[in-house]
C-alpha cells in the first residue's frame, strides 16, 4: 500500500511539473542582474550563497529539523523549482523522493547535483549490499569543497559578467573551509583515543568519521526510511556496555526515540550513558544562527562531540 501511494503521488507530481513548464519565466538569464536559484537541503544553499553573493538569491525548500530523506515535494515546491534558472540539490539519492522531479525538470533547465562533483574515489559506499554511495559527503569537508567549483562554472555560465565575483567568493570560501577542516581535526585529537566513538540515531556520520579519525556507529541505515528493531537496539547496547562507551548523539532532524531507546537498555544492564549532545546531520540550525551556516553547523558538531567524549 505505501509503494502504491507513492507511485501516485510521484505521478502526480509530474503531471503539475507539466503543467508549470507552460508558465514561462522572464526573459535571458545573462541580461539578469540575480540569479534565481532554488535548492534543497540548508548545506547547499549555505554553498550557493557564499559563492554567489548578492548575485544570488537563494529559495532552500528544506528547513531546520527537515529530513531529506523522506521528504516529499509539494505543489509549492513545484513551484519554486520551476521558477528557479537553476537547481542544486545533495545527489547520490538523499533527496530519494524527489529524483523524478529533478529529471524533469532537467528538460528546461540545469539540474546540479553537488555530490557529482566530488571524484569517485572520495565516495564512500552504502555498506548495504547495493553498488550506491553514501550520500553525506558534506560531512567530510575535503571532498565537499570539489562543488564550489562546480556551483562557480554553473553560475558563470549564467551570469557570465559577474566571474570575477563568483571566482573571488569561491577563493575565500574555500579558504575559510580549509581552516574549518584543520579545525576539526585538531578538536578531534584532543579526545583520547579509546574515547573517539560517535554513536547516532542512523548512519549519517560516515564521512566525519573517516575524515577525522572517529569510529561512527549509527542505529538506522544511511537513510532514516529504513527500520530498526528490537534487535538493532540490542545489538547498539550490547557494543556500549562492551567498550564502555559513555555517550550518545541525537539529531536535530530525527526523532530522539531510537536514541532513548538505547540509553534505557544500557541502564538495564547497569551500564550508564548520556546524551552527549544534538548534532545537526541531514539539516542544518535555523537561518539567522551560527548553526544556520555550514561552518557554523560544523562547528557546533565538532565541539559538542569533544565536550562529550574528551
Amino acid at each position: 500500500m505505501k509503494k502504491w501511494l507513492g507511485s501516485v503521488v510521484a505521478f502526480v507530481i509530474v503531471l503539475i511539473i507539466a503543467g508549470c513548464g507552460n508558465e514561462k519565466t522572464n526573459g535571458d538569464n545573462n541580461n539578469k542582474e540575480t540569479i534565481r536559484v532554488t535548492t534543497t537541503t540548508g548545506q547547499v544553499a549555505d554553498l550557493v550563497k557564499n559563492i554567489g553573493g548578492d548575485k544570488v538569491e537563494v529559495v532552500s525548500l528544506m528547513g531546520p529539523g527537515v529530513d531529506p530523506h523522506l521528504y516529499q515535494a509539494s505543489q509549492g515546491d513545484i513551484k519554486k523549482l520551476d521558477q528557479a534558472d537553476i537547481i542544486f540539490y545533495n545527489g547520490l539519492h538523499l533527496e530519494g523522493k524527489m529524483d523524478e522531479i529533478f529529471e524533469k525538470m532537467s528538460e528546461d533547465k540545469a539540474v546540479i547535483a553537488i555530490a557529482d562533483s566530488v571524484p569517485e574515489e572520495k565516495l564512500l559506499s552504502a555498506d548495504d549490499g547495493s553498488e550506491s554511495y553514501d550520500p553525506h559527503v558534506w560531512f567530510d569537508i575535503e571532498a565537499w569543497i570539489y562543488g564550489i567549483e562546480a556551483v562557480k562554472q554553473e553560475l558563470i555560465k549564467l551570469s557570465p559578467e559577474q566571474e570575477e565575483v563568483f571566482t573571488e567568493n569561491a577563493t575565500s570560501y574555500k579558504k575559510d573551509l580549509e581552516e574549518m577542516h584543520q579545525y576539526a581535526i585538531d578538536q578531534i585529537q584532543s579526545i583520547p583515543a579509546e574515547s573517539r566513538v560517535l554513536v547516532t540515531a542512523h548512519d549519517a556520520f560516515k564521512y566525519f568519521g573517516n575524515a577525522y579519525g572517529l569510529e561512527v556507529m549509527g542505529l538506522q541505515g544511511l537513510s532514516t526510511d529504513s527500520e530498526y528493531g528490537l534487535k538493532d537496539v540490542q545489538s547498539l547496547v550490547d557494543t556500549l556496555v562492551e567498550r564502555n562507551i559513555k555517550a550518545v548523539f541525537v539529531e536535530s532532524s530525527i526523532s530522539e526515540k531510537s536514541i532513548n531507546a538505547v540509553v534505557e537498555g544500557a541502564k538495564e544492564k547497569n551500564h550508564q550513558v548520556v546524551i552527549g549532545g544534538e548534532l545537526f546531520s541531514d539539516a542544518m540550525g535555523e537561518e539567522g544562527t551560527e548553526e544556520g551556516t555550514y561552518i557554523g553547523m560544523f562547528k557546533h558538531n565538532v565541539d559538542t562531540i569533544v565536550n562529550s567524549l574528551k
